[in-house]
């Protein structure tokens, strides 16, 4: 990731290129998706309007005295509650819109889930980041106004991505520009007054942050979102498109994985950790869903190997749709994921359960072991079908006698029945899924072909003397993993390269203001010698040269020559610039990088979001000759209301003490603490 942030040699950004600008989808496109997104967008703003009117009554409500105001204002209340749950349920409505997303070529698959793209707003770099070129780099802003343009596009366009992998590369981009964008406008030490607002793609409540953290977390989500709208719009009737679907679904389980161990301090419920942990879980589920699709898409034949691999598959999808449905229902994570999806993880769980138990009775009831047949093979993958054999029956006499085959069959016919039978009872409690007919179709043909299997071999005394079946062993030829996002194969190129190498050129780091030296080569020896790598520094500088007593320092930093940039010259060129003027006069610029702890405020006032407002007052005065701390003395201001009372007059006295006034320190040399290493910087989040 450092690598990515860090070109090794500057290029020029030819705008006439093809890959130079990058455009999302047209966003007035009437598409099923971008209908979606549109009514999306549009329930984010109404579920903030109404949470800002349960907010303000709820503070009328803590602050009111009468009573028949309270009782208007509990009703009112009511109904902005009841408001905000019916909106809520609408944006639950679009989550499980899984028709928009789904191929429209597959006709009886049961969909999947996809996630919705996080909405934001407009954010306007162009102020803020010009006035940083000029105030912290001494450059002029209006140099980079078509570099501030590039980026404020990049970022438009990537509230509409494609659906592809152009659209994957798109958002991979812009998250690399922001790291760039970061390192050189944004300073640890203070926030840039730049506002970003994304809304909760779950909730739709929004939350912003004068935090680049933000932006750089909801791109990422959005990452793993568009990942999985790939993995449901691949045609799973292929097996490239299932093998298609199993890649996304688990690229989109590694992007968010990376998202959960890279920014802790999420403020978005949708990003939070307990969140993301469940997502992660369920996009590995889905691909292990389309590898079982995968595994019977050729057709299963009847034949007792293939039967027995077939409902360990299924056996294998059942148990983590179970652990899926156990999560989704743990909290805090139910009361902020959509109820369909939780349903939906319970009715796929039952029916992939009947699965199993439906293919386990079929090789049962129609293998029979025949002379000549491999016998220890059979035995073994009967065996390890099952945890434990019922009680009474053991493998090898199991296949040789036919009724015991047919009742342990017709045991799992009855438990896959059961299994079919809550499948559907779970899809009727919930509204949206009823209304996706594909599901209902596929659960009910299943549901009927277990019945009709089961009709076949009824007996009237079937009830007394079936047992239970025994749970099947879940077993995957391909087990599905976590593919890490791979930043290293998007190329990005630095808007904002013409300011320089990032190691010397950051926000983190200041310097003094470019000074102008006037030199001449004595005989062709400019009195110095130069190292480093971009950009060269002076070493070993003659005290006598003439470029000293200019005012050249030991340890600048050279940035141009003649008005020549030279921040990305090497040495050797920049040396061979220098002597290329003889014995003229030669008009070089110079920087000094200053100690951090040199411009340290005296005193500062910060708000960080997500923290109380704290006001600190710290001025601390350092004597040159003795290098002591003192401390000045800081009264507290009172109001206008509280002067003249002798209590208060005794509160005024009080001053804030730091190191003994007058107290030197000699032996001890410490350094000095900024205001800003008071405040824990993962507050930030």
């Amino acid at each position: 990731m450092t690598d990515t942030l860090l070109p090794a040699a500057p290029r020029r950004l030819e705008k006439e290129g093809e890959d130079y600008f990058r455009k999302g989808c047209n966003p007035l496109a009437q598409t099923g998706r971008s209908k979606l997104q549109n009514e999306r967008a549009a329930l984010n703003q109404q579920i903030l309007k109404a949470v800002r009117m349960r907010t303000g009554a709820e503070n009328l409500l803590k602050v009111a005295t009468n009573q028949k105001v309270r009782e208007q204002v509990r009703l009112e209340l009511s109904f902005v509650n009841s408001d905000l749950q019916m909106l809520k349920e609408e944006l639950e409505g679009l989550n499980i819109s899984v028709g928009v997303y789904q191929n429209s070529e597959e006709a009886f698959t049961i969909p999947l889930i996809p996630l919705g793209l996080k909405e934001t707003k407009d954010v306007d770099f162009s102020v803020v980041l010009k006035d940083f070129i000029l105030e912290h780099y001494s450059e002029d802003s209006y140099l980079y106004e078509d570099e501030i343009a590039d980026l404020m596009d990049l970022r438009q366009a990537c509230r509409t991505p494609s659906r592809d992998e152009a659209g994957v590369s798109l958002l991979m981009a812009y998250f690399i520009q922001l790291g760039f964008v970061e390192s050189r406008f944004f300073p640890p030490t203070r926030q840039m007054g730049l506002l970003f607002t994304w809304y909760d793609s779950l909730t739709g409540v929004p939350v912003s942050q004068q935090n680049l953290l933000l932006e750089k977390a909801s791109i990422l989500f959005n990452t793993g979102a568009l990942y999985t709208q790939i993995g449901t719009r691949c045609n799973r009737q292929t097996q490239a498109g299932l093998e298609s679907a199993v890649d996304a679904f688990q690229k989109a389980a590694g992007v968010l994985s990376y998202l959960k161990e890279t920014f802790t301090h999420t403020p978005s419920y949708d990003m939070s950790p307990a969140m993301l942990s469940v997502l992660v879980k369920m996009m590995l589920v889905q691909a292990q869903e389309c590898v079982f699709e995968k595994f019977i898409l050729a057709g299963i034949r009847n034949e007792f190997f293939m039967l027995v691999k077939v409902a360990q598959e299924a056996a294998k999808v059942a148990e983590v749709y179970q652990q899926l449905h156990t999560a989704m229902s743990q909290a805090p994570v139910k009361e902020n994921i959509p109820y369909s999806w939780t349903s939906l993880a319970c009715v796929k769980a039952h029916h992939y359960r009947a699965l199993a138990h439906y293919f386990a009775a079929t090789f049962l009831m129609d293998h029979q072991l025949k002379p000549g047949a491999d016998e220890d093979h059979q035995e073994k993958c009967l065996s390890q079908l099952y945890t434990q054999m019922p009680e009474g029956l053991t493998p090898l006499a199991t296949l040789k006698n036919q009724q015991q085959r047919q009742q342990l069959g017709k045991c799992h016919l009855q438990t896959a029945i059961t299994h079919h039978e809550e499948s559907l009872r779970e899809a009727s409690l919930c509204k949206k899924l009823r209304n996706i007919n594909v599901l209902q179709e596929v659960l009910t043909a299943a549901h009927q072909r277990t019945r009709l299997k089961y009709e076949q071999h009824r007996e009237e005394d079937d009830i007394l003397n079936l047992m239970e079946a025994p749970d099947i062993v879940s077993k995957t030829e391909q087990e599905v993993e976590v593919i890490p996002p791979q930043f290293s194969k998007v190329t990005v190129t630095d808007y904002f390269q013409k300011l320089g190498p990032l190691s010397v050129f950051s926000a983190s780091k200041r310097w003094t203001p470019p000074r102008n030296i006037h030199f001449t080569a004595e005989e062709g020896d400019l009195g110095f010698t130069l190292r480093g790598n971009s950009p060269v520094q002076v070493h070993f500088l003659d005290p006598q040269c003439s470029a000293a007593l200019a005012g050249t320092k030991e340890g600048d930093y050279i940035i141009s020559i003649q008005g020549m940039d030279c921040k990305w010259l090497t040495v050797i060129e920049v040396m061979k610039l220098l002597k290329g003027f003889g014995g003229d006069e030669i008009d070089m610029k110079v920087i000094s990088l200053l100690d951090s702890t040199s411009s340290m405020p005296g005193k500062c006032a910060t708000y960080s979001v997500g923290m109380q407002k704290t006001y600190s007052m710290i001025c601390l005065s350092i004597d040159d000759d003795d290098k002591s701390y003192k401390t000045k003395k800081i009264s507290k201001k009172l109001s206008f209301l509280s002067w003249g009372t002798s209590k208060n007059r005794q509160k005024s006295a009080s001053t804030l003490y730091l190191p003994a006034v007058g107290v030197a320190r000699p032996q001890i040399k410490k350094k000095l603490p900024t205001p800003f290493s008071l405040l824990n910087s993962d507050s930030l989040y």
